[in-house]
């Protein structure tokens, strides 16, 4: 994988540089694949689609630091990622993660029936097919190597919450990259592009869009593109969307183009 420079202001005596971090193997990615869907994952898509949830968890990190920053504290707590989501709309991400962690619990809205009684939580899945939220745990060892690799700690409050908002993306990613397949390109989904206050305008390029909007290949294997349209999907125009699809790209040009 090519290596960038960290962005400045990340600098930190244990920090580096995020595309020198691979904390979610491939063999993992095609693991919450096949809770998914029974379609073939090329090598590529499995590396895109691992670089894709780096970048997204290493920016809601990011966030998470700079918030316990402002509080002098070095280890990150629950309160840091949800200031990290509320400054920055683009890291809202994993939704379905919301409702099972108590971080979250009182944000998403208290619901009540017709008789004005508060509907209780939903209770964690039985089912025997693993869902994102029973297999959080996998993703644990890849979210404390990429706190590392940010310098960063966290309590094992936080590192749960990273862990389940990665699984949660992840096998929305692995959705999405398999409803492309099947309908042969994103040219229904169109575009949207996020610009932040103060922000100069950021827009993703037309032609990568043009790109990623019909299939050239089969229908039975999801490819590196499928990742990168899927992508396109989940997230917001911004830059974190744009430094996703750059990342990954980068991440998987040594790898066959399947």
């Amino acid at each position: 994988m090519t290596t960038q420079p960290a962005r400045p202001e990340r600098s930190g005596p244990e920090t580096a540089s995020v595309m020198d971090v691979s904390p979610f193997k491939p063999s993992l990615v095609k693991a919450v694949f096949r809770d998914v869907t029974s379609m073939q994952v090329s090598r590529s898509a499995a590396w895109a689609a691992a670089s894709v949830t780096r970048t997204v968890l290493t920016e809601i990190i990011d966030g998470a630091r700079r918030a316990a920053a402002e509080e002098a504290r070095k280890k990150l707590i629950p309160g840091d990622l949800l200031t990290a989501i509320d400054r920055n709309v683009e890291l809202e991400v994993g939704n379905n993660w919301y409702d099972h962690s108590p971080t979250f619990q009182g944000l998403t809205g208290v619901l009540y029936d017709a008789e004005g009684v508060i509907v209780p939580s939903r209770k964690r899945s039985r089912s025997r097919k693993p869902s994102a939220v029973v297999g959080a745990h996998r993703f644990e060892a890849g979210v404390k190597k990429l706190l590392r690799s940010q310098g960063a700690t966290a309590v094992p409050a936080m590192v749960r919450d990273l862990d389940g908002i990665a699984s949660v993306f992840l096998t929305d990613l692995a959705r999405d990259a398999a409803m492309v397949v099947r309908e042969g390109g994103v040219e229904r989904f169109g575009t949207v592009t996020l610009v932040m206050p103060g922000e100069p305008s950021s827009p993703f390029h037309k032609d990568s869009l043009r790109s990623l909007s019909t299939r050239r290949v089969d229908r039975r294997t999801i490819g590196r593109d499928d990742i990168l349209a899927a992508t396109t999907i989940q997230l917001f125009g911004g830059n974190l969307r744009q430094r996703a699809l750059t990342e990954a790209r980068e991440a998987t040009q040594n790898t066959s183009a399947g």
